[in-house]
C-alpha cells in the first residue's frame, strides 16, 4: 500500500511562529465577539420552559415539530425524543432576555400549544406536563462543565507526568487549552447556540486533541532513546514527521464523517457537527504546531533529564529540512 508522507522531513518547528499567528487570527476576533455579546447559551444554561408532549396517530418527527414551532416564533427550541414512541420534550423561550417566571412559562406553553393546534389536529396531541427551568439549573450545569474540563486537564497532567515527565504533561495541557480557547472563539464568531450537545462536542475535541498529542510524544520518547546524540529540536521534528501519516489519516477520515453530518445531518445535529469539524482541524493543528513547540520552549527554559538519562537540551541544529 502507498503510505502518504512516509518519508516526510518537514521542519515544522521552524514555522511555529506562523502557526501562532494563525491561531491569533481566530482567537482575537473571537475574543472581541465574546466580550461584545458573550456566548449564545441554550435554555439548559439560561433557563426556560420544558414541555412534555405526546403525539398520537401520525408519524411525526422532530422536523415537523420544529416547523410548527418556528411559525410561532420559537425557532431555537430544543426538541428531543423522550420515552415511548411519539413522545417529545421541548425546551423553549419566547424571549431569551426575559426572566423565567410563571407568566413567561405560561406564555411559552401557550405558544407551543397554539403551534401544535395549528399544525396537527386538536386530538392529535396531548401536553403531559409543563415545567419551568430556572437559572439555578444553568449555573449548576456551568459548574459541572468547568469541573469536567478541569478534571480532564488534571488527569492528563498526572498521566503524562507518570508516563513521561512533567514537561510533556504541561505541553499537552497547553495544547489542549489552546484548542478549548479557539473552540470558544469559534462559537462566539458563528454565534452558535451553546447547549449540552455542544459541550459534549468540546469535550470530545479535548479527547481527540490529547490522543493526537500523546501519539507524537510517544514517538518523541522512543526517538530520544534511539538517537542518543540528537538534540531535542531535531527529535521533536523527526517525531512529528514520523507520526504525520497516522495523524493525517485519522484526521481526514474523521473529518469526512463530520462534514457528512454538517451537510446531511439536519438542523438538530448541525451545531454538533460544525463544532466537531472545527475541533478535528484544530486538534490536528495543535498536535503538530502547538504541543511540540511548547515542549521545546519548556526544555529550553527548564532543561532536565530526559529518558536517555542525559540533559535533554542541546545546541539547536536543523538537520530536518523542508
Amino acid at each position: 500500500m502507498i503510505r502518504i508522507f512516509a518519508n516526510a522531513k518537514y521542519d515544522f518547528l521552524r514555522v511555529r511562529k506562523y502557526a501562532y499567528v494563525a491561531s491569533l487570527l481566530i482567537a482575537l476576533p473571537g475574543a472581541a465577539a465574546f466580550l461584545n455579546r458573550g456566548l449564545n447559551e441554550s435554555i439548559e444554561f439560561t433557563g426556560g420552559t420544558l414541555i412534555h408532549v405526546r403525539l398520537a396517530g401520525a408519524q411525526v418527527g422532530t422536523g415537523d415539530i420544529r416547523a410548527a414551532l418556528t411559525e410561532r416564533n420559537l425557532p431555537n427550541a430544543e426538541i428531543q425524543s423522550f420515552g415511548a414512541a411519539g413522545e417529545f420534550v421541548i425546551r423553549a423561550r419566547l424571549d431569551p432576555r426575559a426572566e423565567v417566571t410563571d407568566e413567561t412559562t405560561q406564555q411559552t406553553a401557550a405558544a407551543v400549544d397554539s403551534a401544535f393546534a395549528d399544525r396537527f389536529s386538536p386530538n392529535g396531541y396531548t401536553i403531559l406536563r409543563t415545567e419551568a427551568i430556572g437559572p439555578k439549573v444553568g449555573a449548576e450545569l456551568r459548574q459541572k462543565v468547568f469541573l469536567a474540563i478541569l478534571m480532564s486537564f488534571g488527569a492528563t497532567l498526572i498521566y503524562l507526568w507518570l508516563r513521561f515527565e512533567w514537561r510533556f504533561g504541561i505541553a499537552a495541557v497547553a495544547a489542549t487549552a489552546h484548542d478549548i480557547g479557539l473552540s470558544l472563539a469559534f462559537l462566539s464568531l458563528l454565534n452558535l447556540e451553546v447547549s449540552l450537545v455542544i459541550v459534549a462536542a468540546v469535550l470530545t475535541i479535548v479527547g481527540y486533541s490529547l490522543n493526537d498529542t500523546i501519539v507524537v510524544f510517544d514517538r518523541v520518547r522512543e526517538n530520544l532513546r534511539r538517537y542518543k546524540r540528537a538534540n531535542i529540536y531535531d527529535v521533536l521534528n523527526r517525531s512529528v514527521n514520523e507520526t504525520l501519516p497516522r495523524t493525517l489519516l485519522t484526521g481526514v477520515t474523521t473529518l469526512l464523517a463530520t462534514v457528512a453530518l454538517v451537510i446531511f445531518g439536519g438542523k438538530v445535529i448541525q451545531g454538533f457537527a460544525i463544532m466537531m469539524t472545527f475541533g478535528i482541524i484544530i486538534g490536528t493543528f495543535s498536535s503538530i504546531y502547538i504541543a511540540s513547540p511548547v515542549l521545546l520552549a519548556i526544555e529550553r527554559r527548564w532543561p532536565g533529564e530526559d529518558v536517555r538519562g542525559a540533559k535533554s537540551l542541546a545546541p539547536q541544529s536543523a538537520t530536518v529540512a523542508t
